[in-house]
């Protein structure tokens, strides 16, 4: 079954605690993951009874108030943030979502991920392998939950039927009335990781910072290929498929929190060693480097180390909007940058500024970046980006859908450079990239590169320009 793409880049945490209520801790957890998506949120908590979900359009403390926690009782849970790669804001898009096996099982299903399709078929005589099942909308869990929906054996063993024929990136929690279930894809193209609690329960999140947030002790990665179940205590698991590992470089780069840890590394040390690569790479005059906050910072700080150049904070953010990357439509990005952002006067003017970014997509950020620098009165601001030029789309999870959106697929550094107003731009080579980020033949960098460690379709690669 092909699909249209249509994923998120998004975060999920899982729950199974004897001793302490899981919406509390799904809710802690939701918090600490809230960077990963802004649009929506969600919980589901199963009490051995009933399975119960509350879910809505905002952030996790405007969807999961003191009331709507007090409605989730129960020792299973799981939760969802949500910012659509692709797909409507509405919420019926909004996670986790209720699914019913045909032996009448509850459960609920939170994905973060994208998937290119499902190669398992429906019950027969239906021929969009959904069970015949309307859908709700229009995201792949819902294609998820539609398939478990129409399988006729238990959760158990439609899991492992399914997940071995879905393709593309996921990391998926599912709950049922009593049991926790959680699944990386073969390739490990999203984070997972699992902890243990204190009172001897489980949890399972996008980031090790939804761990630390419940002081669960981080017990190590979920494995590419692994389902893992949570029933009466215990903890089984089992690989369901082998890949090459894959895990997105641009987890490193900018979408992670920097106290998190991803394949053993923690993101902070990695942006720190980006930016001291490319200080060695691309170094230039000047009197002072200051980051683009708050994800370029440690990248900033690298670049000042290695180059010996003066670190200073040269904007001010205000931290109470989201992620400008992480908005729909170019209008509200180049409005979120204003407000965003303001120039410190007093660091930069005169001065020779280094401005480190972690990354450019459309440029529209950074154009706007260095004339507040100009008008600020910076005598040079010279760009450096703490990765390598992105020119191709992301199939796999993150907002970079179309090759026409991207400045780095039609232009050169030099070319960037002049279209922002800067005295120069340098990019990190992928090489370098991959290199600081750990195993260079662990990661995916099909963004920087356009090679891709599984096929996509000939529809989405069309559809990419």
């Amino acid at each position: 079954m092909p699909l249209d793409g249509l994923g998120e880049n998004c975060g999920v945490a899982g729950v199974t605690s004897p001793g302490a209520p899981a919406a509390s801790m799904v809710y802690a957890g939701l918090l600490a993951l809230q960077h990963r998506g802004q649009e929506a949120a969600g919980a589901a908590v199963g009490d051995g009874l009933v399975l119960r979900v509350r879910r809505g359009l905002g952030l996790v403390t405007e969807v999961l108030d003191e009331e709507k926690l007090r409605e989730l009782p129960g020792t299973v849970g799981i939760g969802h943030v949500r910012y659509p790669t692709a797909g409507g804001s509405t919420l019926a898009n909004a996670q986790p979502l209720l699914g019913i096996t045909r032996s009448g099982e509850h459960f609920s299903l939170a994905h973060n991920g994208n998937l290119l399709g499902i190669d398992a078929a429906g019950p027969p005589g239906d021929p969009l392998g959904r069970g015949g099942r309307a859908r709700t909308g229009s995201t792949d869990t819902q294609a998820l939950v539609d398939h478990l929906a129409s399988h006729p054996g238990p959760l158990d063993q439609a899991l492992r039927e399914l997940l071995p024929g879905v393709r593309g990136a996921y990391c998926l929690v599912l709950a049922t009335r009593s049991t926790l279930y959680a699944a990386r894809d073969p390739h490990g193209f999203r984070p997972l990781c699992l902890g243990r609690l204190p009172d001897g329960g489980w949890m399972v999140a996008s980031e090790t910072a939804a761990l630390d947030a419940v002081g669960a002790e981080f017990v190590r990665d979920a494995q590419p290929g692994e389902l893992l179940v949570f029933q009466d205590g215990r903890l089984r698991t089992e690989r369901f498929a082998a890949a090459p590992q894959a895990t997105c470089v641009f987890e490193h780069v900018y979408i992670a929190r920097p106290d998190s840890l991803i394949g053993g590394r923690r993101v902070q040390q990695v942006r720190q060693a980006l930016g001291a690569a490319l200080a060695r790479e691309a170094p230039v005059a000047a009197d002072v480097v200051i980051p683009v906050p708050d994800t370029a910072r440690p990248a900033a700080i690298g670049y000042a180390r290695q180059s010996g150049v003066l670190y200073a904070e040269g904007f001010v953010r205000n931290h109470y909007l989201g992620r400008t990357f992480l908005r729909p439509g170019d209008a509200a990005r180049r409005q979120g940058v204003r407000l965003k952002l303001n120039p410190v006067p007093e660091v930069v003017r005169g001065q020779r500024v280094i401005v480190v970014d972690d990354s450019i997509v459309r440029a529209t950020s950074m154009k706007q970046a260095v004339a507040m620098l100009r008008a600020a009165g910076a005598a040079e601001v010279h760009v450096r980006v703490a990765s390598a030029k992105i020119a191709w789309p992301c199939f796999f999870g993150v907002d970079i859908s179309s090759r026409e959106e991207l400045i780095g697929h039609s232009m050169s550094a030099a070319e960037i450079g002049q279209f922002v107003g800067a005295d120069s731009l340098d990019f990190l080579s992928v090489e370098a990239m991959s290199d600081a980020a750990g195993s260079p033949e662990s990661l995916c960098t099909g963004c920087f590169t356009g090679s891709y460690p599984t096929g996509v379709p000939l529809e989405a690669d069309s559809r990419a320009g």
